[in-house]
């Protein structure tokens, strides 16, 4: 048996990621699987996942983790790592896994192991993320309102449907781009919808069946975006081009790299 790791402090896609690699890696090997600490998922509200079979704390594992990669000025430029490939039966595993490599040759059973509610979204309308928070306070982390200028400039007559964690930033980002041409919709308190607790199901499955998005450099928006993309090739989703570094031009996670997006 083999198992990944649900961490308290990990958001939904950094989650995602470990439950789909893991259970991928169980699935090519032969191997049962679990995931330690489910109640820690945080998509249990919205997305019923099988965990698989109970961890057994009682047994001693191996453990294998994928390689954390560095430049000189510290970015994590993790990608593939091949050692994945020799886990063995009786291992933990853990990592970012957001490099594609890991599971996209098996996207049409991830279709089903993600599977929510649908939602209607009408095509006039484009679902953007909007990250705030602590990306407000890291100048290379945060994007400019330059990057929701040039993508709004791609999508012409779309109504543009915001979705964030930090409404008053995204107020003050995104509204003075308001014209003849540009609409914004807020939704749900304080105008703009979150895309934490409550909210955040409506949040991620606006993502998985919108036909046009914009997203920012957050995981939470990756897996819904590419399992759309994977049933509607005519789906358009504008991404950050260097993605964590878009303001210094380095890509300082080559994982992150997706070939359906258009980068920006």
């Amino acid at each position: 048996m083999i198992f990944g790791y649900f961490h308290e402090g990990s958001g939904l896609g950094d989650q995602l990621f470990r439950y789909i690699t893991v259970r991928t890696i169980a699935e090519q090997k032969g191997y049962e699987w679990g995931m330690w600490q489910p109640k820690n998922f945080k998509g249990n509200e919205f997305m019923s996942l099988n965990m698989g079979n109970p961890v057994e704390q009682n047994m001693e594992y191996g453990f294998f983790q994928e390689k954390d990669v560095r430049d000189a000025q510290g970015n994590d430029i993790r990608s593939y790592d091949p050692e994945v490939n020799f886990i063995r039966d009786w291992m933990s595993i853990d990592g970012s896994f957001e490099d594609d490599k890991y599971w996209r040759h098996n996207l049409q059973n991830i279709k089903e192991w993600l599977k929510t509610e649908p939602l209607d979204v009408s095509d006039d309308t484009c679902v953007t993320g909007f990250s705030g928070g602590e990306y407000a306070h890291n100048q290379d982390l945060f994007l400019t309102r330059e990057y929701w200028e040039s993508a709004m400039f791609k999508m012409p007559g779309k109504e543009f449907e915001v979705h964030t964690d930090d409404p008053g930033t995204a107020c003050v980002i995104l509204a003075p781009m308001v014209t003849s041409s540009v609409r914004l919709k807020y939704i749900e308190n304080n105008q703009i919808s979150h895309s934490k607790h409550s909210n955040m199901g409506f949040n991620w499955r606006s993502m998985r069946n919108a036909k046009y998005a914009i997203i920012p450099n957050s995981a939470f928006f990756i897996l819904p975006r590419i399992l759309k993309h994977l049933e509607d090739p005519e789906a358009i989703t504008i991404a950050p081009r260097y993605w964590a570094r878009r303001n210094v031009g380095v890509w300082a996670r080559p994982a992150c790299y997706y070939p359906e997006f258009l980068y920006i």
